[in-house]
């Protein structure tokens, strides 16, 4: 079985396969052992620990995952990256490769099948194009979760830890931090990867909250709330919520609810921390109902 993580044995078993990589799939494979020694140690993977790792690609990470973790499922959504795990992955018995696209599949029913329902940790070396779908994803339908430990793109990462008042600020921003607590443990330069990304990347570590950090009485309004705030980020906040679809508010019980919590009329959403939103969408939850 050839050892990965290094450029010799990757090329090994891509000439081996013919692969060829899909644009489409956003595929960089990790050749730096060091980097995935750090990932398998940020996520601290331990043997009672049942891992989904999402898109393992030739199974580079999925090794070292295997040898730390109680159990590793593995869900890739290229065909043609099968047959090339079933061979890198073939002394281990404790990983399950799917062939499935994430965002198709039933985690919450995966999670109760093979750890029966107890949190799971999420690794994953990310597709660019995909990460945030992903996230949210697993955050949003409530996946039982100790920590999701992922590669992603530097920018993307910033942008899950940033505060209000920088123009990373944004709706990922402020739905990580609602969920978990965000920390970056690397930051990766492009030679770590065949083939190399045009962008920097960096390994961050986003602990899940047992209770979020904010009380909002109906998180999906909360949600709808920040979306409208970022949709049109240069709009106040009166505008951008006053003229959403589907939130059913005016622009004039946005000011009234702004003036009653103190804030200038004039404010935009990238000012306002998580709490001031929760707040924010408390308030207007009850004009919006006493006016239904």
């Amino acid at each position: 079985m050839p050892t990965l993580g290094n450029p010799t044995g990757t090329i090994e078993i891509l000439k081996k396969y013919n692969f060829n990589f899909q644009k489409r799939f956003g595929q960089n494979f990790l050749i730096d052992s060091h980097i995935l020694e750090k990932i398998i140690a940020s996520a601290e993977i331990a043997k009672d620990d049942c891992v989904l790792e999402i898109g393992p690609g030739i199974g580079t990470m999925t090794q070292y995952l295997a040898e730390s973790a109680g159990e590793v499922i593995a869900v890739e959504i290229d065909k043609a990256l099968i047959p090339i795990l079933e061979d890198t992955l073939s002394s281990y018995n404790n990983v399950t490769v799917i062939n499935e696209d994430i965002l198709k599949v039933d985690i919450k029913k995966l999670v109760e099948e093979k750890n029966q329902g107890r949190p799971i940790k999420v690794v994953a070396n990310l597709p660019y194009y995909i990460t945030t779908p992903i996230i949210m994803g697993l955050f949003e339908s409530h996946v039982p979760l100790k920590s999701i430990t992922i590669m992603v793109q530097k920018e993307v990462a910033d942008r899950m830890q940033v505060g209000p008042g920088t123009k990373d600020y944004g709706a990922l921003s402020l739905a990580v931090q609602y969920y978990a607590r965000p920390e970056v443990v690397a930051y990766v330069s492009p030679s770590c990867f065949i083939p190399q990304p045009n962008v920097g990347s960096a390994v961050i570590r986003l602990d899940r909250y047992e209770k979020p950090p904010v009380e909002a009485e109906d998180e999906s309004f909360l949600f709808a709330i920040i979306r409208a705030a970022f949709n049109q980020r240069r709009k106040t906040l009166a505008n951008s919520l006053g003229n959403a679809a589907g939130l059913n508010i005016t622009r004039q019980q946005v000011m009234e609810v702004l003036e009653e919590l103190g804030f200038n009329p004039s404010v935009r959403g990238e000012a306002l921390t998580l709490e001031e939103f929760a707040d924010l969408s408390n308030c207007l939850r009850k004009k919006v109902r006493y006016h239904l």
